[in-house]
């Protein structure tokens, strides 16, 4: 069912663009042939990149593909936006063209003299035809179709152009301090790099794990946390990529929890949580661990996504925060914002998100923020503190707009 609404919109958004910009800007002939042969390519190529990119075979197909959907979403926006200005200056065009028109010359009729029925029968049909667009119609049909274009096209392509850059650009570096309430006060200062979403895949090199992995190094961090979604593929493709994370330096180490791109691996999620282990980060498997700082103690827990529910590895908050220490205060990774509802059952102090990229491109975070409570940053839900990071990588289009990369450095304070 969700593949059939996702080609159902694919071919929907294909053809409202085939109509703005090619039956609007053309007339019939062998341009608008070639137009719409070329919009078709263009959809099947955007329905091949999803079924491709899941299998080695079809990884060549990322770059064109998800940047042509991209390009395909903006100017759906662009074009929307336009809708009601191209309406009004189409009526406006209309009103001027009959302004200038100039009045016929009367034709005088003698009534007297008749018309022969063989004559009048031989006579051309001069009455216009209601359904052929005068000339002065077409022209400014043609031209607001064509500005319309222009403008779209362009903002589009700038849109797209800018949001490459940040995707590919250097993550910020996103200093957040949060305040405790039952925070050990010997606790205070204790600092956790946080990184999500690094989405290791066909669009990543190893160079995007070795920038992540030194701007984190660089940060001296007490403890680092990696909530979710680190790769987009198998162990057997993607191993060489996720080797840097060998050289994470922390004081207390490195720490994963599953994201739900990890249960859509190929080789399953066991092989990549044997693999961190091998690269020393440690996975959190609905446990916790205890972090020991001059002399206090902090429960670090970690629950697995919901995403893995169906796969028989879901989230488990009583196993991973049953039994502590009473008083004691615990941070919780948890790859989902939502996930603070049960988190806040268990007296969790702060959670430590990802997920949502912060929407990615504008103005998807409005779309997320349907489904999850936090859509980027700080916030409390159900008196649980949630910090949810923007993700150091992309799914999908290389473009972030309006919400670039991100590496988080949360500083605890009593």
């Amino acid at each position: 069912m969700i593949v059939l609404i996702f080609v159902g919109l694919i071919l929907l958004a294909h053809y409202y663009l085939w109509y703005r910009l090619v039956r609007s800007t053309t007339v019939p002939g062998r341009l608008r042939k070639a137009l719409t042969w070329g919009v078709v390519g263009l959809m099947l190529l955007v329905v091949a990149t999803f079924v491709g990119t899941r299998s080695d075979f079809g990884t060549w197909l990322a770059w064109p593909g998800y940047l042509w959907l991209a390009l395909l979403f903006y100017l759906f926006v662009f074009l929307a936006v336009l809708e009601i200005p191209r309406a009004v200056a189409a009526v406006w065009l209309r009103r001027a063209g009959r302004r200038r028109a100039p009045a016929p010359e009367p034709v005088a009729v003698l009534a007297s003299t008749p018309v022969p029925d063989d004559v009048a029968a031989g006579l051309p049909d001069v009455a216009p035809d209601p359904g052929e667009a005068s000339p002065a119609a077409l022209s400014r049909r043609l031209f607001l179709g064509r500005a319309t274009a222009a403008v779209a096209g362009a903002g589009a392509a700038a849109t797209v152009g800018y949001g490459v850059s940040s995707a590919l650009g250097d993550p910020v570096i996103e200093p957040v301090r949060v305040t405790l309430p039952k925070l050990d006060p010997r606790l205070s200062g204790l600092r956790f790099a946080v990184v999500s979403d690094i989405h290791l895949g066909p669009l990543t090199g190893r160079s995007h794990t070795e920038r992540i992995v030194r701007m984190i190094n660089g940060l001296e961090a007490d403890v680092v946390a990696i909530v979710g979604d680190l790769v987009d593929g198998s162990v057997a493709r993607l191993g060489p990529l996720a080797r840097p994370l060998k050289d994470l330096e922390s004081r207390y180490g490195a720490y994963f929890v599953t994201g739900n791109h990890e249960y859509f691996s190929p080789g399953g999620f066991a092989e990549w949580l044997d693999e961190l282990g091998e690269l020393g980060v440690r996975p959190l498997r609905n446990e916790r661990v205890e972090i020991a700082h001059q002399g206090a103690v902090l429960d670090l827990a970690g629950v697995n996504d919901l995403g893995g529910a169906t796969q028989g590895d879901g989230p488990d908050f009583a196993k991973a925060l049953g039994g502590r220490t009473p008083g004691r205060s615990t941070v919780l990774l948890a790859h989902q914002p939502v996930q603070v509802t049960e988190a806040a059952r268990h007296g969790v102090d702060l959670q430590l998100s990802g997920h949502t990229h912060g929407g990615q491109i504008v103005p998807f975070n409005l779309v997320v923020g349907l489904q999850q409570p936090v859509v980027s940053g700080l916030a409390t839900v159900d008196g649980v503190q949630v910090y949810t990071t923007r993700g150091a990588g992309f799914w999908g289009p290389p473009v972030r707009v309006g919400a670039p990369p991100e590496i988080t450095m949360v500083e605890l304070r009593a």
